[in-house]
């Protein structure tokens, strides 16, 4: 049997493990691509049965991957379904007019993406052992990835009463079927009852006799007894009782049953909530500690947080570099100060058009619209610094010489604080998160003795 192939492309990791294991559920073989730019690549070597395309992404955006592919007449023919947290008729309109077969939502279920095979016929026919839902994020996500928190399960008074009234409902229906059942072969049998004892009076009545004569004919017999009848009218009356009292007794059982599960998570909460309470803490701890000014001397190292959205060699950064060359002159200090900045990712809102924001503070971090820095990623190297900071650095160089040298370092995605795995990740809002990220998202400084060996400006 030949396996069906998959292409999805996303530049969220996260989001691409979470696909590609719903789809390899189905026996799906899957690919991935970081970008559109990667995706058209590998469509030059394979073709896929379906497509799966983000929207929002660095670069050639879903839309213009769509057009891209549809305009190759070798994959012109391949289905692509869009998925994004984008929402709207005119979204919808637009996508299926570029050429692509459905949308779906960016927190994407099991039960669409078996629906959008089943409608792509990538499945050959609707299997009773479907495959088992994915019950947490831990089943999905690899050690180290982040993904969004799962609150935890509760019991509520309603849904104890549907259950018992479920049970209830079901027990009743059944216990009128039976008294239904009793009652019809109780009749059929008092009316055969009837009809053979009035048989010979019938009979009699032909002939002309009288009834007495009849009788006098009949044979002396005991007379009936009601016992039997008074029986089966207790015994119906007791019915009712004895299966209202095996239902009072299974629905204690299982109220009983129900409270127990309540209690259970309702203490899992408790520590869960201890343990967010803990890590909290020590989030709080490590925020002081790292934002706490370090002064930079001849061989020491000296950090400043940039804030989202402000280009990292500028304002506060700028006043700190003056603070450390000013220092150093006075202590003749010769040597290099290697300025190093550091990109820190933060929990956002918005979207790629109208641009992003840092999220509020008690917004749960799974609401996140996006989980990185898109302001610093598009920034050139020439925009990283302001124009006062780029005139700082010329005008030491130019009085120090080969005395005092500044080396300017970008280098990307190096957190110095790990940002929540995990169960902490499960509880994390988005406060708890862009606290880490606001850390990680620094520019160090630090000076070396000796002969410095370039000089970076630009």
């Amino acid at each position: 049997m030949t396996h069906k192939r998959a292409l999805i492309v996303d530049d969220s990791r996260s989001a691409r493990v979470i696909l590609s294991r719903m789809l390899e559920a189905y026996d799906l073989e899957v690919d991935a691509a970081e970008s559109a730019e990667q995706a058209l690549e590998h469509l030059k070597q394979a073709r896929p049965d379906v497509i799966f395309m983000d929207h929002l992404m660095p670069g050639m955006d879903g839309f213009q991957a769509i057009q891209a592919i549809k305009s190759n007449p070798d994959t012109a023919m391949i289905p692509v379904m869009m998925y994004t947290s984008q929402e709207g008729e005119l979204y919808v309109s637009q996508a299926r007019a570029l050429g692509a077969v459905g949308v779906l939502p960016k927190t994407v279920k099991q039960g669409d993406v078996s629906r959008v095979l089943y409608q792509l016929r990538l499945l050959p026919e609707r299997r009773d052992g479907r495959p088992p839902p994915l019950t947490s994020l831990g089943d999905m996500v690899e050690p180290g990835e982040r993904m969004p928190p799962e609150r935890p399960p509760a019991v509520m008074s309603g849904e104890i009463e549907i259950a018992v009234r479920n049970a209830v409902a079901a027990a009743l229906k059944e216990h009128n079927s039976e008294l239904r059942r009793f009652f019809l072969a109780s009749f059929e049998a008092f009316a055969r009852r009837i009809t053979a004892e009035s048989k010979p009076v019938a009979a009699a009545g032909a002939t002309g006799e009288s009834t007495q004569e009849v009788a006098a004919l009949l044979p002396p017999g005991p007379m009936p007894s009601r016992w039997p009848l008074l029986a089966g009218v207790a015994a119906i009356a007791l019915l009712p009782t004895v299966v209202l009292a095996l239902l009072y007794t299974r629905t204690l059982n299982s109220t009983h049953d129900l409270m127990q599960s309540n209690a259970h998570l309702a203490s899992v909460v408790e520590e869960q909530q201890s343990q967010l309470a803990t890590l909290q803490q020590t989030v709080r701890a490590s925020a002081q500690l790292q934002t706490t000014p370090v002064a930079a001397t001849a061989a020491g190292r000296g950090a400043e947080s940039v804030p989202y959205g402000e280009a990292p060699l500028s304002g506060a950064r700028l006043e700190r570099l003056r603070e450390i060359i000013d220092k150093l002159k006075i202590l003749g200090f010769r040597g290099k100060v290697k300025v190093v900045s550091y990109v820190g990712e933060f929990c956002l809102t918005g979207n790629g058009i109208e641009g992003y924001s840092v999220a509020s503070e008690d917004l749960p971090l799974k609401r996140c619209d996006l989980i990185g820095n898109p302001f610093d990623d598009a920034l050139p190297n020439t925009q990283r610094q302001s124009l006062a900071f780029a005139n700082l650095v010329a005008s030491t160089r130019q009085r120090s010489g080969d005395a005092l040298k500044i080396e300017i370092e970008y280098s990307g995605r190096r957190p110095i604080v790990p940002y929540p795995e995990g169960e902490q990740l499960i509880k994390a809002t988005a406060s708890d998160w862009n606290r880490i990220a606001q850390q990680n998202n620094r520019v160090e400084f630090t000076t070396e003795p000796g002969a410095a060996t370039s000089l970076a400006g630009s």
